[in-house]
């Protein structure tokens, strides 16, 4: 049976989360698990599994009409059912979404985060869900830039402390190396932001996911254009604490069943239109 979802206050929340994240005074219910049993058994035993989201990653999580939808919603929602359990969401920006899981304020990351070495050191990560290969997002029409090399000498943008970020900075340095970098890399709390200044000439380039430029460019193609992608293959997961191993293994049969109904690939098709192999070994740093 489906729950609703219930949303809290942005504000309150990611002032909350980075005063709280290495302090376990206010860990909230989800702490109980070290006293009770593992995260899993929690879930089922307080009727509610409470997860951490950011609803400003479209296509993945994103409003409209009030509620969150998307590609992570839609996998999130087969797993409330099957654990017939209530959902709280709570909703905030994703600098607050890996701190908020050590501090224990949700049971798990049930948002798109890029998988890389430091955070596979630090947490624990389900079989992908979709890949995450970076790729580089401009304004339409724009002849300077024909492939990602040609973001040197220019303005780009991605997510705060986010694996874009990361991969952005790594493929600065080459081209820095081949003797010019971009000449500013701007840092926006979410996406849509650094949307709306590239489509008002305000930066030059967008590095994200490509399955996330691919949803943009479904809704805007009068707008934007997908250059190409760059760097090594990447993968977008959700996270669990370290050692987490039966709520983790649970998550992995969950979207792997997905994944082999063909169900995945639907929805896929449904926010991305085109499909990814999702795979089950070899995704983690080594």
């Amino acid at each position: 049976m489906k729950k609703p979802f219930l949303r809290l206050p942005l504000v309150c929340i990611i002032f909350s989360l980075m005063l709280s994240a290495c302090s376990s005074s206010n860990a909230g219910s989800s702490q109980e698990s070290e006293a009770t049993g593992s995260t899993y058994d929690e879930i089922k035993s307080r009727g509610k599994v409470i997860v951490g989201t950011e609803s400003a990653f479209e296509p993945f999580e994103f409003i409209k009409d009030g509620k969150i939808v998307g590609y992570g919603s839609d996998i999130l929602s087969v797993m409330v059912d099957d654990l017939d359990v209530e959902l709280e969401q709570l909703d905030l920006p994703f600098q607050g979404i890996l701190p908020g899981l050590d501090a224990k304020k949700f049971d798990f990351v049930a948002t798109s985060v890029t998988i890389t070495p430091e955070r596979a050191e630090k947490y624990d990560f389900t079989v992908p869900i979709a890949e995450g290969t970076m790729a580089v997002l401009k304004r339409k029409g724009d002849t300077s830039i024909q492939k990602p090399e040609d973001i040197s000498g220019k303005v780009v943008g991605t997510q705060l402390g986010s694996g874009m970020l990361q991969a952005l900075q790594t493929f600065d340095k080459d081209l820095k190396a081949e003797g010019n970098g971009v000449k500013e890399i701007k840092e926006y709390v979410a996406f849509p932001e650094a949307y709306q200044e590239l489509a008002t000439g305000r930066i030059d380039a967008v590095v994200n996911t490509k399955a996330n430029l691919a949803g943009i460019l479904k809704k805007n193609p009068d707008t934007y254009e997908i250059v190409d992608t760059f760097g090594e293959p990447m993968w977008i997961a959700w996270a669990v604490r370290k050692g987490d191993k039966e709520l983790l293994d649970y998550l992995n049969k969950q979207i792997l069943e997905l994944r082999d109904s063909g169900k995945l690939e639907e929805m896929q098709m449904k926010w991305f239109g085109f499909t990814m192999e999702i795979p089950d070994s070899g995704y983690l740093p080594e």
